[in-house]
Formats: structure tokens, sequence, C-alpha cells
């Protein structure tokens, strides 16, 4: 039972990322990258403030530590993303990113000798073929952008496998709380470095900025936390790759792109991927078993 909250929490956070795609693309028309970063985790610390001002009391260091240590990793991977985005494309951009998928099993071999499992790893392979067949243009160009991508897919790689570390031991919530509060301070302090402390409140920005304070960074990364107590770090970063599928839904449905062959077969890897190293296509086994 614990697997399948898991999988719900971690699938509801894929979709609810994917509509972000949406929602920042209309808000960045009226907020700098870096205001948008230091508005959505300030958003999100001080509902998690809010909602769960009981828990504060009496925190500890080491849980403090953990959670600083995932705020540092989460802004930097969203802060590379967003620099790398204005030298590459946006499709390239989520490609690169979601290569996070293949490196999560590899942190785990490396760094704690954990034993790869193969047909996780087959399904992280084919979520990469997924989205690189939904997102990826033809174009074998690297240049900086590219490559300041790759340094955030490794660093969102590190998170969700930190992630998964650290809440065997730490409450989730407590954990996330901290995580978006040392992000919110170092966000507001690149954000007043770099002088851009004029933020717009007109509505057609506000709107789409506090949906990705509560939804895309309260309520999505409260779930992912919690759910990967429950579930293996290489999975939760399959199942979070469904991100791309989601946002291709999402534009098709509210900003009337078209939906295309490749989209499908991109989808359809994607979902293969999940199956994969959910079931290791065992079904299948049991059926010629069965006809044999």
């Amino acid at each position: 039972m614990r697997k399948y909250i898991g999988e719900i929490g971690l699938t509801i956070t894929a979709i609810i990322w994917g509509s972000g795609f949406v929602a920042s693309s209309v808000a960045l028309e009226y907020y700098t990258p870096y205001q948008l970063m230091a508005g959505r985790f300030l958003i999100g610390a001080l509902i998690l403030c809010l909602i769960f001002n009981n828990k504060l009391k009496g925190i500890k260091r080491k849980t403090l530590i953990k959670g600083a240590i995932l705020g540092c990793i989460l802004y930097t991977a969203f802060a590379l993303q967003t620099v790398g985005l204005q030298f590459t494309t946006p499709s390239k951009n989520a490609f690169l990113t979601a290569i996070n998928v293949v490196i999560v099993p590899f942190i785990g071999f490396l760094i704690y000798k954990r034993k790869i499992n193969v047909f996780e790893l087959g399904g992280a392979v084919l979520a990469i073929l997924g989205v690189a067949i939904l997102s990826l243009q033809l174009s074998f160009e690297i240049n900086l952008g590219d490559f300041l991508t790759v340094c955030c897919a490794f660093a969102f790689a590190f998170h969700i496998f930190y992630t998964s570390k650290f809440v065997e031991d730490e409450d989730p919530v407590v954990l996330t709380l901290v995580q978006m509060a040392v992000a919110a301070i170092i966000a507001f302090i690149v954000v007043f470095s770099k002088g851009e402390t004029a933020f717009s409140f007109e509505p057609a920005g506000l709107y789409p900025l506090v949906y990705l304070g509560i939804f895309s960074t309260t309520v999505a990364f409260l779930l992912q936390t919690i759910a990967q107590k429950y579930i293996s770090e290489t999975k939760a970063a399959i199942i979070l790759s469904t991100e791309a599928f989601w946002g291709m839904a999402f534009s098709v449905a509210i900003l009337s792109e078209v939906l295309t062959l490749r989209m499908g077969i991109g989808a359809v890897l994607i979902l293969s991927a999940i199956i994969l190293s959910e079931t290791r296509f065992s079904f299948l086994m049991f059926r010629k078993s069965k006809i044999e």
C-alpha cells in the first residue's frame, strides 16, 4: 500500500509540474527568471510555515543541515536550468534536464556502492528516449546553454537521490519546509545582488506566480518528499520524468499546441518505461506460461 502512495504522490507531482510550464511561460512576461524563482520559493516557505508552524518547535540540527543541503541543490538546479534556457532552445533544455533519470541510479552505485536494478535502468533509458522524441529537435550543436542544462540535470538527480536518502529518518514536511526557506533566502540574495527589486503586481502576472508558488512549489515538492519515503530514487526519477508528457498535454489543451505523431510515440515510450520499472513485464511472462 505504501508503494502505491509513493507512486500516486509522484504522479500528481509530475502532473502539477507539467501544468507549471504554461504558468511559467505566462509569468515570465512580467518577471525575470530570478524574480520568479524568489517569488515561488517565498510563497512555498510561507505557506508551509503557516500550515505546519507546530512542527517548527524543536527542529533538530541534523534536520536543518539536511534541509539546507536540499535547498541549496534545488536552487542551484533551477538557476542552472534558467540560465541555460537563455542560450539554448526550450526543447533541448527540457530534454537535457530530463537526463537526470539515467543519472540517479549511477549516483547510488558510484557513491554508495548500491547495486543497479537492470529493469529500473532499462526503464530510465526508455524514459529518456521518450522525452527525447517528445521534445528534442534534430539539432546536434552543443553550446553553453546545453552544458549548463546538463549540469542542471546532475543537480536535479542529486536532489532526487538525497531526498530519498534524507527522508528515510526525517519528517518529510519539516524537510520540505527547511529546503523551501533556504531556497527562498538564496533566491532573494541573488535578486537583490542583481538589482532586480522592482516586482510587478499586475494580476495577469501575479496569478500564474501564485499558482507556481502554491501548486508547483508547495504542493508538488511536499508530495515529492513524502512520496520518496515509500519508493526508490530511480523509480521516483522515472515517474517524475512524465513531467514532459504532462507539459505536452497541458500545452495541447490550454495553449492549443498541435498534437503530432512524434509526441504520441514519445508518450508511449515514457509509459512503457514506467510499466517496465514497475512490473518488469512480468504479466507477459505470466501469460506466456499460461499458454504453454
